[in-house]
């Protein structure tokens, strides 16, 4: 039985308690570090693939690369493209594990598309945020092994893709990764939570969620949000080397193990996602978050200063 059918069981058998975490904040230049995401990418041809996937049969084993210039930023079309392309590895039965990374150089993901937040219709916002929970179940829940190659800056959504996965590699370099929602004024969902608390612990994930704090390569290293380091050109390497003692231990005994840690997560979620996409709704809906998106879309139009 899947992870996720697992989950579903313990949902039928229980009640949904609403979840509200959305809250308003007035500062918004916090968006600051996805402009800086963008600029680091502002050289990356548009491309309308957005996944590469190289498949190792002999070796059971995928390569997905996100391809969506310039960050691969999290909407509609790009979310229900991956959750195709997830589900049709759950089928498959030459495929035991999938390493996930980035075609755009410094760039792993830079999360949610704020576009996606503003000025949306209900119906619009509805159908993103369930495929975004989608992806999360798809990954979290998966019986395949799943390891980031986390190739560049990972904020936000991009942390928790990878936080999602069963083993993280992280490229050294000038990087940041975490879940910064609170600089952004908003409060991480239930589910973002959990699943930092799972990675790195109670205390540590509460400082860093208030806080809004991205880490370093090193930083993530020493607090188990990232399992290893790797220099850039080794990290595929590094990942293809992992993933191969992954997929030597007994695939049974390995699916079930995994299924008893994180079915009482993923029934959470299952339990309550349509209370909890009616929460983003409201909260996308907010007149002082909108005015708070507009700023910061508008900020993005500016020129960039020229240093002297």
């Amino acid at each position: 039985m899947s992870l996720i059918k697992s989950a579903l069981r313990i949902f039928q058998s229980g009640s949904a308690k609403k979840q509200i975490y959305f809250h308003e904040s007035k500062a918004i230049r916090a968006f600051s570090s996805c402009n800086k995401l963008r600029q680091d990418a502002k050289d990356t041809t548009a491309s309308k693939i957005n996944f590469y996937i190289d498949e190792n049969k002999e070796k059971g084993y995928a390569i997905l690369k996100f391809n969506k210039a310039p960050v691969n930023s999290l909407n509609l079309e790009f979310l229900t493209e991956l959750n195709i392309q997830l589900e049709k590895f759950e089928e498959s039965k030459e495929i035991k594990g999938i390493i996930l990374t980035s075609n755009i150089p410094n760039i792993f993901s830079a999360g949610l598309d704020i576009l996606e937040m503003y000025q949306i219709k209900q119906d619009r916002g509805s159908q993103f945020w369930t495929a975004l929970q989608e992806t999360w179940i798809k990954l979290y829940g998966s019986n395949k092994i799943y390891i980031a190659a986390i190739n560049g800056h990972s904020p936000a959504g991009g942390c928790l893709l990878s936080i999602s996965c069963d083993y993280r590699i992280m490229s050294k370099g000038p990087y940041k990764i975490g879940l910064n929602e609170t600089l952004l004024g908003i409060k991480a969902p239930f589910w973002f939570r959990d699943t930092m608390i799972n990675t790195i612990g109670y205390r540590e994930t509460e400082k860093a969620l208030q806080l809004g704090k991205l880490y370093s390569p090193e930083e993530a290293l020493s607090i188990n949000l990232v399992d290893e380091l790797a220099e850039p050109k080794e990290l595929i390497s590094k990942a293809e080397e992992q993933m191969s003692k992954w997929c030597a231990i007994p695939t049974v005994a390995r699916e079930l193990t995994k299924s008893s840690m994180r079915r009482d997560t993923l029934s959470k979620l299952i339990a309550q996602r349509e209370a909890d996409t009616q929460a983003f709704i409201e909260f996308t809906q907010r007149d002082s978050i909108q005015k708070s998106l507009r700023m910061y879309l508008e900020s993005l139009k500016k020129p960039k200063k020229q240093s002297s």
